[in-house]
């Protein structure tokens, strides 16, 4: 597609055979990390999972993974034109739109959840830290899960942990209680033993690790599609 700006997104799409413009159809839009960019090859973003769990989930959504060029501003600011683009060229339930990224992907929606919050329901950070305005995300009240292993060696589960207690007291702030702020802020930091019972061995690398488990943990993709 081609942006506002006149530049052009690469993304990958899944349509279910059962969608045929009457029904609306939820939405998703799944971005990747680095390996996932445009400049990695045509198609790169697909060797992650997240789109292709997803309609496990939720059989009735179309499902959309772009190729970014990076994890900054201007990614963010496509992933928006696509989500926009996607909601005026299928018949989508507003109510039910969804995002997620991994690594450098959960770079790119935490700019785009302290841009347009509101266009998403629900949004899962992996693997990342916390770059976007977490003031504009708690006006919104998107709910947010933060995932990522307690020895994660490139990022290291601080920036999350910091990350959601800054979210925390923004709800606190705006007068939430204790309860509500639990069902908009999730931070689940693995330990190393949720690895291992995974078949990872010890010393494996969390980061790369989780990218992988995460997608595949029904408890993690559950809480998106609820």
């Amino acid at each position: 597609m081609t942006t506002p700006d006149g530049r052009t997104l690469h993304f990958s799409s899944h349509v279910p055979n059962t969608y045929d413009g009457r029904t609306a159809f939820a939405l998703y839009v799944s971005c990747p990390g680095w390996e996932g960019l445009y400049f990695q090859g045509v198609g790169a973003n697909l060797q992650e999972d997240y789109p292709f769990v997803a309609n496990g989930y939720v059989p009735d959504m179309i499902v959309l993974s772009p190729q970014l060029d990076d994890w900054g501003e201007q990614s963010a600011a496509d992933v928006i034109a696509l989500t926009e683009w996607a909601l005026t060229a299928y018949r989508i339930d507003r109510s039910h739109v969804y995002l997620s990224g991994c690594s450098g992907g959960g770079e790119t929606i935490s700019l785009v959840l302290g841009m347009r919050p509101d266009l998403y329901r629900r949004a899962l950070h992996t693997i990342s830290r916390w770059d976007g305005d977490i003031a504009v995300l708690a006006a919104a009240e998107v709910p947010v899960y933060m995932a990522i292993g307690e020895h994660d060696e490139y990022y290291g589960p601080e920036p999350a942990r910091e990350a959601a207690e800054q979210m925390r007291e923004a709800y606190r702030t705006r007068g939430l209680s204790e309860s509500r702020i639990d069902e908009l802020v999730t931070l689940d930091v693995k330990p190393t033993s949720y690895f291992v019972e995974h078949g990872f061995s010890e010393d494996a690398g969390q980061h790369g690790a989780g990218g992988y488990l995460f997608a595949h943990d029904e408890e993690i993709m559950g809480w998106l599609f609820t």
